[in-house]
């Protein structure tokens, strides 16, 4: 659990500089889970060494596969198969992250043994029963509080059939869950869902080498297909290049270029809504690593106006929206945001704190049920906003001062840890240009 802390940020007059985010936590996540789950050595280079993604480390180094570090940004993992983990010993304890314990809820239900799953105060809060229920339904035994809905989950693995899940929501995790539970027993599983969600392990599932086909309105996966061990290099994060591309696009006289981001069709919502707003992102450089298109991003300040955004763009964007109702609030006209609930219940209610925060700093912005309404180009004021314990929250909170009239203390910061490490130097870099 990261300890409490507090930053005082500042206004700036512009925004210069070449800069490299951390790697995609995403592809961090899944290229340490499908390494596992390989035969053989894989060597992963850019990876996050965020909070979350250590938590999938030492999740799998409780199972029994060995990793070794020979730099900060790069993992060597010697995998064991599909059937090669190890009864943990001990609780596997996720931390904050989401992406964990879902997907390992996913990866455990299939293997023969016992574990338990849980995470921090934060974790223990959030909705299970996503994956709990279509994993139940291939015959997973897992048991949680509140109704089986929320962790510490106790998992009796084994056992599971094949299966064809409809999916209520676009969720990559549930998704996810679903087919690596699928990749482990005998048949073809299949998901089906009501928009694209994020296909990151589709694609690296199939760089890794599983027998798995995606098709327009799902993916399907053929089991006992063991995996290979690869070489993996992970692009930047586009979840963490969100908070530069607003920056840049807010703050007036303000340009930046941003090395090496993942632009994966299905993350880049965020690039598509700020363009839409009228930011100028340029995109320079289009290649493909490990499977992952890539390029560099060049920012330069803009007059944005406000747009609709809901339907099929909010899973391409959910993780930036915090972020975009902070470019709404700068933007010129009325920016509404829809069928977004899901925000609702990620490390905080997200609605509920932008709403709350950008509204003490003097913004226009009232909460739907589903999103927000901002009526922007209402100058910020300086205060005092809290996080709630949110990384986004507070990252997004850091980006609206810049553009502010006065500054902002921001309390609770030492959580952009979990998906950033490094942001405060880095927004103190460009801001000095």
């Amino acid at each position: 659990m990261h300890k409490l802390e507090s930053r005082t940020v500042v206004p700036t007059k512009g925004l210069h500089g070449e800069i490299v985010v951390p790697g995609d936590k995403s592809i961090s996540h899944r290229a340490i889970m499908f390494a596992s789950l390989a035969q053989g050595k894989s060597r992963i280079r850019g990876l996050l060494r965020g909070e979350d993604c250590l938590s999938t480390l030492q999740a799998f180094r409780s199972l029994g596969i060995e990793a070794i570090e020979p730099a900060d940004d790069e993992l060597i993992i010697q995998g064991r198969g599909l059937a090669g983990l190890q009864e943990p010993t001990d609780i596997i304890d996720c931390g904050n992250s989401g992406t964990t314990m879902r997907l390992m809820c996913g990866i455990l239900a299939a293997q023969p043994f016992f574990s338990i799953l849980t995470g921090d105060e934060y974790l223990r809060k959030r909705p299970m029963g996503r994956v709990i229920n279509p994993l139940s339904a291939m015959g997973a035994k897992i048991l949680g509080r509140d109704d089986n809905s929320k962790a510490p989950l106790a998992i009796d693995g084994g056992g599971l059939k094949s299966a064809e899940y409809y999916s209520p929501i676009a969720s990559a995790q549930v998704k996810s869950a679903v087919l690596l539970a699928g990749m482990q027993g005998d048949g073809t599983t299949t998901v089906y869902e009501p928009h694209l969600s994020r296909d990151h392990s589709e694609r690296m599932l199939r760089y890794f080498g599983a027998d798995l086909e995606s098709f327009p309105g799902g993916a399907r996966v053929n089991g006992r297909v063991e995996l290979t061990g690869q070489e993996v290099v992970v692009p930047g994060d586009i979840s963490s290049a969100a908070f530069f591309l607003v920056a840049g696009l807010i703050v007036p006289d303000s340009v930046l270029l941003l090395r090496n981001v993942g632009i994966n069709p299905t993350r880049s919502g965020v690039i598509d809504i700020l363009q839409q707003m009228g930011g100028s992102i340029e995109l320079l450089n289009q290649r493909e690593l490990s499977g992952e298109p890539v390029a560099d991003l060049l920012i330069k300040s803009s007059h944005l106006c406000g747009i609709e955004i809901g339907g099929e763009m909010i899973p391409r964007a959910i993780d930036e929206l915090p972020v975009v109702s902070v470019a709404a609030a700068f933007a010129e006209g009325v920016t509404t945001i829809r069928d977004a609930k899901e925000l609702r219940v990620k490390e905080t209610d997200r609605i509920a704190a932008m709403c709350e925060c950008l509204g003490t700093l003097g913004a226009e912005i009232e909460p739907l049920n589903d999103g927000m309404r901002i009526v922007g180009g209402k100058r910020l004021t300086g205060g005092q906003v809290s996080s709630f314990g949110d990384h986004r929250i507070a990252m997004s909170l850091a980006v609206a001062t810049l553009g502010a009239a006065a500054e902002v203390k921001i309390l609770d910061t030492a959580c952009t840890e979990t998906s950033f490490p490094g942001f405060w130097e880095l927004l103190i870099q460009v801001a000095k240009g």
